[in-house]
């Protein structure tokens, strides 16, 4: 996990370094007109992040035989279609729907015979395939040759197309997540232009704002209060 958010340091330091160079020495500019088209398409793939926010009910761990429980965040990957609509010279909408594979596991620590030094533990995998439908706001630097900076910012609807919320437990304790949520979004990443296309790495944080957690009487769910969904995602387009 560190080794790989250095990767990603060491890359964006190596991108913003060439942004520097760039601005010092001219160099024919490939796509001239690119940013002048009203409307563009692309499709974007990447990986990404997911986990969870919790509020713990606190009256209601430690008074029984659940110690404590944790999140993990686990990895995925998403692919996804990109349109673009230029609003201005420096700002662009867009929407990009996307499909997204991705769980996270809720780690639970029992005691046993009321021993705190006797403690198991037991995990609940939560798988995700998620159809995501954001709305992003793109603001972009100047374009130095043929590299330009952005930042993005906007919100999500997400609807978990295999969520489990209505499904019969069957006798397994499942912890159901409901279908849908909404996520403010805010990233930043660089556009490369290419001399046929336009390349684009990004990373984009997430933050849920609706309660996912379909709760029952369940000592897995009567263990929160709420369940959000936090997560990264790091894309590489092609436009």
């Amino acid at each position: 996990m560190k080794k790989f958010f250095k990767n990603i340091i060491l890359f964006l330091i190596i991108c913003f370094a060439e942004v520097t160079f760039a601005q010092k020495f001219k160099k024919p500019q490939n796509l001239p007109r690119y940013d002048f088209q009203k409307l563009h398409f692309g499709f974007t793939i990447g990986i990404n992040s997911l986990d969870f926010v919790m509020n713990k009910n606190l009256n209601y761990i430690g008074t029984d035989s659940l110690v404590n429980v944790y999140s993990k965040n686990q990895y995925g990957f998403n692919l996804g279609i990109v349109s673009n609509l230029r609003l201005g010279k420096f700002t662009d909408l867009r929407f990009i729907p996307t499909l997204v594979f991705g769980e996270r596991i809720l780690d639970y620590n029992f005691k046993l015979n009321n021993s705190n030094e006797n403690v198991i533990n037991e995990s609940k995998r939560i798988e995700s395939t998620l159809l995501d439908f954001p709305f992003h706001l793109k603001y972009k630097s100047e374009r130095y040759n043929n590299i330009r900076t952005f930042l993005i910012t906007g919100l999500k609807y997400s609807l978990d197309i295999a969520s489990q919320d209505k499904i019969d437990d069957e006798g397994e304790e499942l912890v159901k997540l409901k279908k849908h949520d909404i996520m403010a979004e805010i990233g930043f990443g660089i556009d490369f232009y290419l001399e046929y296309f336009k390349f684009s790495p990004q990373i984009k944080l997430s933050h849920g704002i609706l309660n996912v957690l379909n709760k029952e009487n369940t000592i897995y769910t009567k263990s929160f209060n709420q369940l959000r969904t936090n997560g990264w995602m790091l894309s590489f387009t092609f436009e």
